[in-house]
């Protein structure tokens, strides 16, 4: 039997500031190094780590990576904001309408609420503020939009959560369309009502049809990337992992031959971007993986079950609970991170003690951390946002909170209402 030290290690050196890669891998070891244990017992550390690691379904994770690489460094941003503003850009607020909406678009490509601040931050933070929008504002509508790219597939934090718990790839990614434009409709008329009271301008004259059309048409390629991931999974032709993969290989061509937005010299860079990314991700995973074990080992995920059971047993409040706990991990803990390690701990208590459906639990789970990305003191969305706009990390946090908010009731609405989460997987067979 092992102590518990690791946990203890782990806890110090997340208070330290230490990445939290390092954190996981340094507190199993250096507690089996306290506890006296023999050099099996490390080798059975590193195994797993390797084996966490070399999954033929997270090889899907830098093949996601890639395409959304390609697409942004292709231009595809800059089509996606002008199709958005065709649109709606002709409303009172429309810019930041466009900012949302853009952003809903811009997950089907990317499924990374950090290329997201970071691609349309660069773009649209200025040209809100030539508008009339305060820096902040436009900063704090990018940075709370951007949680809608890890829900709305593609999603790389879904592929983690499939990958630890065997849940079903696709029917999680179905499960993220509803909450996804539930988070992108709250904003957009929690922005409406903003634009009244404060008067914000309007972006553009309304779009002509024949504008709209030329718009979309020249979006459509980059649209349909989405379109063909899920058309290929829930068809059967591909697996996952192997969506992939063409994914990638549709998004190279359609920037190469198709839209014309990417050169040949663009290559290297968009590789070598991605090399690290995946890099970063799989070690996390590793680590993960790891720490998982010991914490199964260790008896720790039967005691933090035995310890939640035993505040209550009423299955709404501890839906309750574990939301508000998921909410607070995740101002301290990045969304992969958090999933690799709760997902183990809490998916047993949820799935298997109060019979809730493993999809329906993952998606709550995913959206929880996923908004923890724009949620101080932490948030890594708010770091990006600040950086892109030159404004102060908690000037930033304080103009989010309403629209935290929002995001916060849909989290309670798909927790408490299943079928929100549920009807899309179950209409495919998926739930």
């Amino acid at each position: 039997m092992f102590s518990l030290a690791y946990f203890w290690i782990f806890f110090v050196l997340l208070l330290l500031a230490a990445p939290v890669v390092f954190a996981l891998l340094v507190a199993p070891g250096l507690s089996l190094v306290l506890d006296g244990k023999d050099a099996v017992f490390m080798k059975k550390l590193m195994s797993t780590m390797f084996s966490g690691m070399n999954s033929f379904p997270l090889m899907a994770v830098p093949f996601f990576i890639l395409a959304g690489e390609l697409m942004n460094s292709g231009g595809i941003t800059r089509n996606i904001v002008r199709f958005s503003s065709s649109l709606i850009g002709h409303l009172r607020g429309g810019l930041a309408q466009v900012n949302i909406l853009s952003s809903i678009l811009f997950a089907g490509l990317s499924g990374s609420a950090v290329a997201d601040t970071s691609a349309l931050g660069k773009m649209l933070i200025p040209a809100m503020e030539e508008n009339g929008y305060t820096r902040r504002f436009s900063a704090a509508i990018t940075a709370a939009s951007s949680v809608i790219g890890p829900i709305i597939p593609p999603s790389g934090i879904m592929i983690l959560y499939a990958f630890v718990m065997n849940v079903s790839v696709a029917g999680l990614f179905l499960a993220g369309f509803v909450p996804g434009l539930m988070v992108g409709l709250g904003l957009m008329l929690l922005t409406s009502y903003f634009a009244r009271i404060r008067n914000y301008p309007v972006a553009d004259r309304k779009a002509t049809g024949a504008e709209r059309v030329r718009a979309f048409w020249e979006t459509l390629p980059a649209l349909l990337t989405p379109v063909i991931l899920l058309g290929g999974i829930l068809s059967g032709i591909v697996t996952p992992t192997e969506a992939a993969a063409v994914a990638a290989a549709y998004a190279l061509v359609v920037s190469l031959f198709i839209m014309r937005t990417l050169r040949f010299q663009d290559l290297p860079e968009v590789f070598l971007s991605t090399a690290k990314q995946s890099g970063v991700i799989l070690l996390l995973v590793g680590a993960a993986v790891t720490f998982g074990w010991m914490v199964t080992v260790s008896g720790l995920a039967k005691e933090g079950a035995n310890l939640i059971t035993s505040i209550t047993d009423n299955r709404y409040l501890m839906l309750f609970l574990v939301n508000i706990l998921l909410f607070v991990v995740g101002m301290f803990l990045d969304a992969g991170p958090a999933i690799l390690i709760l997902g183990p701990v809490l998916a047993p208590i949820f799935v298997g003690q109060l019979d809730l459906h493993p999809i329906h639990f993952a998606i709550v789970m995913c959206v929880n951390v996923t908004v923890g990305l724009a949620t101080p003191p932490m948030g890594l969305v708010l770091f990006v946002a600040a950086s892109v706009s030159g404004e102060k990390v908690e000037r930033i946090a304080y103009e989010m909170l309403p629209f935290l908010a929002v995001e916060v009731v849909v989290i309670f609405l798909i927790t408490f209402f299943p079928a929100l989460s549920l009807t899309l997987p179950r209409l495919f067979g998926y739930a």
